[in-house]
């Protein structure tokens, strides 16, 4: 017995009916092809660790999306680029002089 993730079945196009002996003949063949999109359910032991793993990856997106307003920001008023390491060691001095308007400075801090 097969898992198969349908949202990620491709769709056949040209037929005239559909139902479910043309969809199993279908996904029999992406089988034979060896390209149907199966999913997996983890077990019991294991859903703690996958569950920390997408959330450490919501947060490492968030992170980068954060370094990269800041370092568009940083573009816009300054005409320079903020590389990420430049941006791991900004001080406060700093920015308060590459963003001299208070509310321009607050929204770069927020990020």
């Amino acid at each position: 017995m097969k898992l198969v993730n349908t949202a990620a079945v491709p769709q056949y196009d040209g037929l005239k009916y559909g139902g479910d002996e043309s969809d199993a003949h279908h996904l029999a063949h992406l089988m034979r092809l060896g390209i149907l999109p199966e999913g997996y359910i983890y077990l019991r032991e294991g859903r703690g660790v996958r569950d920390l793993l997408r959330q450490r990856f919501i947060f490492v997106r968030q992170s980068v999306s954060a370094m990269q307003r800041v370092q568009g920001a940083w573009a816009r008023y300054t005409g320079q680029c903020l590389s990420a390491n430049a941006f791991r060691q900004l001080t406060d001095h700093a920015i308060r002089q590459a963003f001299p308007d208070p509310c321009v400075r607050m929204a770069v801090c927020a990020q």
